[in-house]
């Protein structure tokens, strides 16, 4: 597989409704897909998920797209490769900036799938012809808001809730929602939001029967989410903790949670997040797939590899309409009736990207070749 083009194409698309989390509100994202070019002409899509400032990750659009430009994309160039792994041998001099990576990576392994005839499930070991869809809903700043939302959600067919929750949007917001939809599968996000002082208030939400608390303490913390889950009954879920496949090892031997919540934009890959996956399993860890605001180009990936066999609870796979009043894929990812999305079949991401709506959002385009 020999690349003669690779382009970053700028999009800006606004979300049908703000999305709040602990670390700030989204509005409107900065979209950024890598397409890629061989010399028969063939294509692959990917997607940055970088955010505009360094709130979940410390990449961003700005440092992603110049580590690209400047070091990614003149090894790609120079390179040629037989398998997906000889990319990131590539780029393995480059410390860090794995969502950089991943973006180029999607790119090129759906080049890789189209050319061999295969699809992305089928890289990652994909066993599913449909993936159990969850939601994820910010935090609102009315109870009467989310509990409305909820309803909504509940009446589309997800099959499990998640909130997010931050110090003082927390147990009391659980509490009204057991009290209006009873035992329904609900878990929470706090996005590194409380420390060890708030140990009293965290062991309040294990009168409430949650899946999990997901990334309950510090994001870069290992240790002391060790401390928590022998503290409280309710599971730990991690997530940004979990940057690489070598820190799942670790947080299996220190014990710090039993469900891992996996993106590939996170642990550097679709590749690296199977072997994360394959070993979770192996370890016996709960596991499922986490996103990231993505457009339907990202989500093909996610979809894929919540087809695995190690993924065991709801994803924060979300159809199209949840976020955006119009995808830029075809078709748009749509919730069936029994909660799910259906796994494409098709070459590659097994689903058309809509040029003509790109065009539409269009900001900038950078583009070299070989």
């Amino acid at each position: 597989m020999e690349i003669r083009k690779l382009e970053l194409i700028f999009l800006r698309m606004r979300l049908k409704n703000e999305f709040k989390t602990s670390f700030g509100s989204v509005y409107e994202r900065p979209i950024v897909l890598v397409r890629v070019e061989e010399r028969g002409g063939e294509e692959g899509w990917g997607e940055l998920v970088a955010d505009s400032g360094p709130w979940y990750s410390y990449e961003t659009v700005e440092t992603s797209t110049t580590i690209i430009r400047n070091f990614i994309a003149p090894l790609v160039l120079q390179g040629k490769f037989s398998e997906i792994a000889d990319f990131h041998v590539a780029v393995s001099r480059i410390r860090g900036y794995p969502m950089a990576k991943t973006a180029v990576e999607e790119a090129l392994l759906d080049l890789f799938c189209r050319l061999n005839g295969k699809n992305i499930v089928e890289f990652v070991g994909g066993a599913r012809s449909e993936i159990v869809s969850g939601v994820s809903i910010g935090i609102k700043s009315r109870i009467e808001q989310l509990l409305s939302e909820i309803e909504e959600r509940i009446e589309e067919g997800y099959k499990r809730i998640k909130i997010k929750i931050e110090p003082g949007y927390d147990v009391e917001v659980v509490k009204a929602i057991r009290e209006k939809f009873g035992d329904i599968p609900l878990q929470v996000d706090a996005n590194g939001a409380y420390t060890l002082r708030d140990l009293s208030l965290l062991r309040k939400l294990d009168r409430y029967n949650l899946l999990m608390i997901e990334q309950p303490l510090a994001w870069d913390d290992l240790v002391e989410h060790s401390v928590l889950s022998r503290k409280l009954s309710t599971p730990i879920c991690l997530d940004e903790s979990i940057k690489s496949l070598g820190d799942l090892l670790v947080a299996y031997r220190l014990g710090s949670c039993e469900i891992v919540n996996v993106k590939p934009a996170r642990v550097g890959g679709v590749l690296k997040a199977k072997e994360v996956l394959d070993v979770a399993q192996r370890l016996g860890f709960g596991a499922w797939i986490g996103g990231m605001l993505e457009t339907g180009v990202g989500r093909a990936f996610l979809v894929a590899l919540a087809a695995h066999p190690a993924v065991n609870y709801p994803n924060d796979i979300s159809a199209s309409e949840r976020y955006w009043e119009e995808d830029i894929v075809e078709p748009p990812w749509e919730l069936t009736e029994r909660g799910t999305l259906e796994v494409p079949r098709g070459k590659g991401i097994g689903i058309g990207v809509k040029t003509d709506l790109i065009e539409k959002y269009l900001v900038e385009r950078w583009t070299v070749t070989k």
